[in-house]
């Protein structure tokens, strides 16, 4: 069974970048269309970006576009997730999953944007 580890978040001021990983187990992972989720205090998860099994598509919440960038390394096992110019409204807890959520949630990670 695939289980999942994201890691990369942390403090940062606004205008600032961070790269999230989302580390897998598992030979099957690469079959998984992945996607980043993130849950603010109160509010309900939202998808933030989904990458297709090969890499070549790619999807942004309207939020993100422009700043965020999703990429995958199959080899490796690891989803990414490259945030520039982060906003306070970026804050929340990370999360990778495939788009419908059945793979066990990892921990998350982190991401708190200071302004």
């Amino acid at each position: 069974q695939v289980q999942l580890v994201e890691s990369g978040g942390g403090l940062v001021q606004a205008g600032g970048s961070l790269r999230l990983s989302c580390a897998a187990s598992g030979r099957t992972f690469s079959m998984y269309y992945i996607t980043w989720f993130r849950q603010a205090p109160g509010k309900e998860r939202e998808i933030v970006a989904s990458i297709s099994v090969s890499g070549d598509v790619t999807r942004y919440a309207d939020s993100v576009k422009g700043r965020f960038t999703i990429s995958r390394d199959n080899a490796k096992n690891t989803v990414y997730l490259q945030m520039n110019s982060l906003k306070p409204e970026d804050t929340a807890v990370y999360y990778c999953n495939d788009p419908y959520g059945q793979i066990p949630w990892g921990q998350g990670t982190q991401v708190t944007v200071s302004s």
